[in-house]
């Protein structure tokens, strides 16, 4: 079996570290790092109890392909329950620290409580310890990586952490990893911060062991890896333009969210696109992308290494960000740039760096200045209220807004709520581009149909990682849908709601499924865990655990009401481009989807289900 076999707990108001085995039932049940972790806080947490209170747990947990040579297996994931939405949070994270913590001999890291003073858990194989972090408290993540490596005169020790996001109640803070790699979304940083843990170090020597069965997992990895590699989009298109391949893409098809979704389409994506990173500037000549990243085990390597202009007006007089550092994802390409109509590329990049040294999710960040810039526009806020000239297009002002949100100056600790409070604050909350008050990501539902039901009915708020429609809608994977009908998405969104969650638990990137169905995870988890997973289990597993999830929403109080989406997109059609004239047809898909899943017409999951699924 490939799990470790054990949990740490850490009581961080007693102070106190105990090693606990895993619950080996639930693990058959729930796989492993989303689903295991999730079960895990759903069972010992209230699901009503306040967020940023110590009666919250977040949890730090591995999937039984993490640290092993399956291709992506250096997935983690952060579960708690969400300052930002109120609902479950489960935010993953690539980079090494994941498979770190398996191969120090731990599945899962459990905090409860809150300690009296900053600390952080240092985790050196069997030894673990609560250490004091007064040094580190206020200080970014990069600071806070770099001391701790000088602390315990390690250089290969891996570390999650958070910046001054976290600590000063961003509710979307991130928790980060490896300089630039984060558990991003919902505001799990700021829960890690509220119990005043800085950080989580880990030293793993020990290896992952124990497979089920070594020579076959070897064998089926390997035939895996060659289907990513002969893959277009995992073997050329990822590896060469990283996701920002998508920002032409998605802007041709009339689905590129822009201006705070007043348009659909956005003229400046061509100077915030993969094409334009790869391109040398007119005026140093170097291009902005200087090359790509792998994180543990990734046989694909979408990540982006990026330097910005050093006579840029972001960093004139600022040396400390001239040097290469983690690069434009299309997500926070997208939130920085066509969300406030900034096609600034070096603008969204220094944005993009102050997220990741301050621990701030760039979707959320950059989507609530959208709103901030609508309700400038609108004369609602004034420069003398936000200190700043915010105009739709003001790359000065998005710069601005970064560096204010990061440290919690002015106006910057109201952006740091979230666009759901702030817009609701100044008595316009329809501007608020979110569900369950986490912003939308980079795909406009009225483009793309499918997109509208899963913002609406995800677990988390507003995303596109729980059920990337767009594979299909947009890439023909596995199959080509029509993005601008509604008919046959309800079964579209459950599929691949349900098999993400399987891909989330195994500890493998979700950017594997652009070549690999669950068939072709499913005997890669059996060589490692044991027989009994077969397809048909793991999908099974994957329906089980977005079931369980939806539960937790429903016990902390969510109901259908809470599946749905802001007016704009439901009663203001697209002005432009394919879509033209359309609305997102939700009304249509949801009732059809709520049978399709076994919930009655709340929303709430029907006693039938419940058995078929042991819940």
């Amino acid at each position: 079996m490939a799990w470790a076999g054990k949990i740490l707990r850490v009581d961080l108001t007693a102070g106190t570290v105990k090693s606990e085995p895993l619950n080996m039932a639930w693990a058959k049940e729930y796989l492993g790092s989303r689903g295991l972790g999730s079960k895990y806080l759903s069972e010992e947490i209230d699901p009503k109890v306040d967020p940023l209170s110590p009666g919250n747990k977040i949890i730090w947990a591995t999937g039984p392909l993490t640290g092993t040579m399956a291709s992506t297996g250096g997935r983690y994931t952060v579960i708690t329950k969400g300052p930002l939405t109120g609902a479950i949070a489960c935010s993953n994270s690539g980079g090494y620290w994941g498979a770190e913590l398996k191969m120090a001999g731990w599945d899962m890291v459990i905090f409860e409580g809150k300690s009296a003073k900053p600390v952080y858990l240092y985790v050196n194989d069997d030894v673990a310890e609560l250490r004091d972090a007064a040094h580190l408290w206020g200080g970014t993540v990069w600071h806070t990586e770099e001391q701790l490596k000088k602390d315990h005169q390690d250089p290969l020790l891996r570390i999650s952490s958070i910046g001054g996001a976290g600590e000063n109640q961003v509710l979307f803070a991130a928790v980060v990893n490896d300089l630039h790699r984060a558990a991003g979304r919902s505001g799990v940083g700021a829960v890690m911060g509220s119990k005043n843990l800085k950080a989580v170090a880990v030293r793993g020597t020990k290896g992952v062991g124990n497979l089920a069965d070594p020579k076959a997992f070897m064998k089926v990895t390997a035939e895996k890896k060659k289907i990513l590699h002969d893959n277009a989009v995992t073997g050329q298109g990822l590896p060469t333009y990283g996701t920002q391949v998508l920002m032409n893409v998605i802007n041709e098809m009339g689905a590129l969210p822009t201006r705070n979704h007043r348009d659909v389409a956005f003229e400046g994506a061509k100077d915030i696109s993969a094409e334009a990173m790869a391109t040398p500037r007119a005026t140093d000549g170097k291009k902005p992308l200087v090359t790509n990243q792998a994180c543990f085990g990734c046989t694909i390597a979408c990540g982006r290494i990026q330097k910005i202009d050093q006579g840029h007006f972001t960093v004139q007089n600022k040396p400390q960000y001239w040097g290469a550092s983690g690069g434009l994802e299309y997500e926070a390409a997208w939130a920085l740039g066509a969300a406030n109509g900034v096609n600034d590329l070096e603008a969204l990049q220094y944005a993009n760096v102050l997220c990741n040294e301050h621990g701030m999710d760039p979707i959320s960040f950059g989507a609530t200045v959208g709103a901030v810039m609508e309700l400038y526009d609108m004369g609602v806020l004034t420069k003398e209220q936000i200190g700043v000239d915010a105009k739709f297009g003001s790359a000065e002002a998005l710069a601005k807004f970064a560096e204010m949100t990061a440290t919690g100056e002015g106006f910057g600790k109201e952006i740091g709520q979230g666009s759901a409070r702030l817009t609701k604050k100044y008595g316009h909350p329809e501007l608020s581009m979110s569900v369950k008050g986490q912003e939308f990501p980079a795909y406009d539902s009225r483009g793309i149909q499918g997109m509208g039901l899963t913002y609406a009915t995800s677990n988390r708020g507003a995303c596109h990682l729980r059920s990337y429609t767009v594979a299909s809608e947009v890439l023909g994977i596995p199959v080509k849908t029509d993005p601008l009908t509604a008919e046959g998405k309800p079964e579209l969104v459950i599929a691949f709601q349900d098999a993400t969650a399987a891909f989330d638990s195994a500890g493998i990137c979700i950017f594997t499924s652009f070549a690999w169905g669950l068939a072709d995870v499913a005997p890669q988890v059996a060589a490692a865990c044991g027989p009994e997973f077969t397809l048909e289990n793991l999908s099974k597993i994957g329906e089980r655990i977005w079931n369980m999830e939806r539960d937790f929403n429903n016990r902390a109080g969510f109901t259908s009401k809470d599946d749905s989406l802001p007016p704009r997109l439901l009663n203001e059609p697209a002005k432009t481009g394919p879509a033209k004239g359309l609305v997102n047809k939700l009304p249509e898909m949801l009732p059809k989807y709520y049978a399709l899943r076994g919930w009655d017409g709340d929303g709430q999951l029907k006693k039938d289900t419940r058995e078929r699924l042991g819940l």
